[in-house]
């Protein structure tokens, strides 16, 4: 079927996105996964940090979960921040892999912050509730550069996201016309 890698920083809308077209999905027939990294970090990935190492190793992980969905022709979600380019590309090597990126200024990142993460990424390095480590702040996201999607989630709205998704995927599987 198809593998969907999302990138795009904290709060930009992946998971969002991820459900809200995976209900879609559904409603046409098709058998959807969602491979969220929240979920993921609590349990398949729960021995891992955040660490270049760590976060390579998480990506990958969930990516192989997504495999055998696909080999199962499940369309997969794969909701994760995967933020370095050159893992992108490996794993978009694969024929039934696409990527999506979900462009959000920081800015909006920031106003948005729905789990409060950029507040505490943004305290003083003396306060011991600051987050390090946090990508897009104090750690590294590579902006895609061969992303076959690109949603500026910061100026369209969700619903305006999500039919674009929608159809992007559609216009992806074999055989399926939207």
């Amino acid at each position: 079927m198809i593998l969907i890698q999302f990138t795009g920083l904290s709060g930009s809308g992946k998971t969002t996105l991820a459900q809200n077209v995976g209900h879609l999905l559904t409603r046409r027939g098709f058998s959807v996964e969602i491979i969220d990294g929240d979920v993921y970090r609590k349990t398949l990935c729960k021995d891992l940090g955040f660490s270049k190492e760590d976060r390579c190793e998480n990506v990958k992980r969930l990516f192989n979960v997504g495999q055998d969905f696909v080999r199962l022709k499940t369309i997969v979600l794969m909701s994760v921040i995967n933020p370095y380019e050159d893992l992108r590309n490996e794993i978009g090597q694969h024929e039934f892999v696409k990527t999506v990126f979900l462009n959000c200024s920081i800015d909006n990142l920031i106003k948005r912050d729905p789990k409060g993460l950029y507040k505490k990424a943004l305290l003083p390095d003396s306060d011991s509730n600051k987050i390090n480590n946090f990508t897009g702040i104090s750690d590294v996201f590579e902006i895609p550069l061969k992303a076959d999607l690109i949603l500026k989630t910061d100026l369209e709205s969700v619903s305006v996201s999500t039919d674009k998704l929608y159809s992007f995927i559609m216009e992806n599987i074999p055989d399926a016309t939207v």
